[in-house]
């Protein structure tokens, strides 16, 4: 028996007292009296043994402990609700996929793809949350990943399997204004334009160059972005020069909004997978999904 817990009811309440630092507010969205939050939040207060709560001219305020209690109590009940959510789409269709994706692979390659999928299999419902690094699946709930990484990152995802979908090949890409009238550049002359930086792959330029025979003294300058969607954006607007997979930003090279700052590409070790757990029971759907993915990326294989 679990005696440590507190009332679902009692947690609800607090965290949105704790998000608006309002008892009235929190009423009024959770359609209960202000007393009967008051209530609630004093059978918690004594049950955890911490004062949530001071007083204040205004109405009341958050204590430090009340306030480190409450990022914790919303991160928990946020996982909750999507437990629920999830709980309740399976029940109600036995061909729903928890999917967990790298944001821009998903965005920019997958969705687009989707509806050719719901053509093909109009009974999987795929839904997507966004995860960079690898996690325990039996702590997530997720039924498969799609991750990009090297070999031995997927080698080293403990209790998986996984299929390559695609090796990624880099270029450097940029606005047509930013080579002011010019034809694609030299690898050196690359290195003398704004570079944007991809804070997950803190090495990308220096490989690139590297690869390419070039000393670029300023390989690491330039601001960085923590998604390739940014980086591809900020070179968009004339920021700079982005390092991206070629498959990411294939459509905004077809439209014209980036052009090729120089036609050197770089095939790293890196590849985008569709990890799973190792289960006796995996969805059905998971290996409907998993061939239309190898089907589309086999397509789209140079």
């Amino acid at each position: 028996m679990r005696r440590k817990l507190p009332s679902t009811q009692a947690l609800v309440c607090f965290e949105a007292a704790a998000r608006h630092e309002s008892y009235t507010r929190a009423a009024q969205e959770l359609s209960l009296t202000q007393g009967a939050v008051s209530r609630q939040i004093a059978a918690l207060e004594e049950f955890v043994g911490i004062v949530l709560f001071r007083r204040t001219r205004h109405g009341v305020a958050l204590t430090d402990s009340g306030r480190d209690y409450a990022r914790q109590v919303a991160r928990r009940l946020d996982g909750l609700e999507l437990d629920t959510l999830n709980a309740m789409a399976r029940q109600h269709s036995g061909h729903s996929l928890a999917l967990a994706a790298v944001a821009t692979f998903a965005t920019r390659w997958l969705i687009p793809r989707l509806p050719a999928l719901a053509l093909r299999h109009p009974q999987i419902t795929v839904n997507i949350e966004t995860r960079t690094r690898p996690f325990l699946f039996s702590d997530d709930g997720f039924d498969a990943a799609l991750y990009a990484g090297t070999p031995e990152q997927v080698q080293n995802w403990p209790g998986t399997s996984a299929v390559l979908l695609m090796s990624e090949e880099v270029l450097p890409v940029c606005s047509a204004a930013l080579l002011q009238g010019r034809g694609t550049l030299t690898p050196a002359q690359v290195a003398e334009l704004p570079l944007l930086q991809q804070s997950t792959r803190p090495d990308a330029w220096r490989l690139w160059f590297e690869a390419m025979g070039v000393q670029a003294a300023h390989w690491q300058s330039g601001p960085r972005y923590e998604l390739f969607s940014m980086s591809a954006t900020a070179a968009a607007h004339g920021l700079g020069v982005a390092l991206v997979p070629r498959m990411l930003v294939a459509q905004d090279l077809a439209r014209g909004d980036l052009v090729l700052a120089c036609d050197r590409t770089l095939r790293g070790s890196r590849g985008y997978y569709l990890v799973s757990p190792e289960r006796r029971d995996p969805p059905a759907a998971l290996a409907l999904f998993r061939d239309w993915l190898l089907e589309c990326a086999s397509a789209e294989a140079p």
